[in-house]
């Protein structure tokens, strides 16, 4: 069973690394990052209620006094993390976005250890270690001293990375009340209701005859955030949200992989040594406990 979930988060992570491609299409029709934002959970949410009320349609279901839940998960979680991402990647690049943006696995461990008592073991200090420095060689960012980056940069890039943080625990948080399908649902309802008037979506209604925008916004809100979404909130049932944190950035290993392979971005010995370590992390923190014979 933690097999498994281990599989949906990395599967859910992979996912999520082909964001690009479908920003990339969005970003060509002269939408903003935040209208990128408000168009991938609006199309999310919307083909998530469809699924649930043909599928499974208890799962539509919650207590209304439970809703601090899903505002904590979409939007202290979901939506503040993608307004700090976006902004990074605005004000410097993907490469110092993704890299400051995984950090996240730091605040998610210390997090864990006081709400949850998970334990801080040498095998997660190590495989975060190995991840952090794969994350820099992977973009660029090793050796150091190449890139400067400003200091409210570096502000909004941790801010992604703690507002991820707060994604993974408090959609674990929501877990011990509602089935992934209800808490993955409702997180990326809560953040399309307030991305639409902060982006000011509503007023792009030259969009709704646009082909290309549908296909973008159905990319990145399908296959980019309601799959990997429930996903990644089914592998949180029986996976630790600190190991979980650290192997979702194989979403940094397939977004440089598709950056090679479709917009021709340099292959460079830092960059594989970087994706190579990245994977190693993964694998250390997957292998068999040994258990002591008494």
């Amino acid at each position: 069973m933690e097999k498994k979930a281990y599989l949906k988060i990395i599967l859910a992570a992979s996912l999520w690394g082909g964001i690009g491609v479908f920003v990339k299409i969005l970003s060509s029709l002269g939408l903003t990052s935040m209208q990128g934002v408000a168009a991938r959970n609006l199309v999310a949410s919307a083909v998530f209620f469809l699924y649930l009320l043909f599928t499974d349609r208890p799962a539509l279901k919650i207590d209304p006094r439970h809703w601090y839940y899903f505002f904590g998960s979409g939007v202290c979680g979901l939506l503040f993390f993608n307004w700090c991402y976006f902004s990074t990647i605005s004000a410097s690049s993907m490469s110092v976005a993704a890299v400051l943006l995984y950090t996240s696995p730091v605040f998610v461990m210390i997090m864990s250890a006081f709400l949850f008592k998970e334990p801080i073991t040498p095998v997660k200090v190590a495989a975060l270690a190995v991840t952090f420095v794969g994350c820099m060689l992977s973009t660029g960012l090793l050796p150091l001293g190449q890139t400067a980056i400003a200091p409210l940069t570096l502000l909004s890039g941790l801010g992604a990375g703690f507002g991820y943080a707060l994604y993974s625990i408090l959609s674990k948080a929501a877990l011990s009340k509602y089935p992934a399908s209800t808490v993955s649902f409702y997180t990326i309802l809560f953040c399309a209701v307030l991305a639409l008037p902060i982006s000011g979506l509503y007023r792009r209604t030259d969009l709704l005859a646009n082909g290309t925008f549908w296909m973008g916004s159905l990319g990145i809100g399908l296959l980019c955030c309601a799959v990997p979404s429930l996903l990644y909130t089914q592998g949180l049932l029986h996976a630790e949200a600190g190991k979980a944190s650290i192997m979702a950035t194989a979403e940094l290993l397939v977004a440089t992989l598709l950056g090679i392979l479709i917009y021709h971005e340099e292959i460079t010995p830092y960059k594989l040594l970087g994706m190579a370590a990245i994977f190693g992390a993964i694998l250390l923190l997957n292998r068999p406990v040994r258990t002591k014979n008494t």
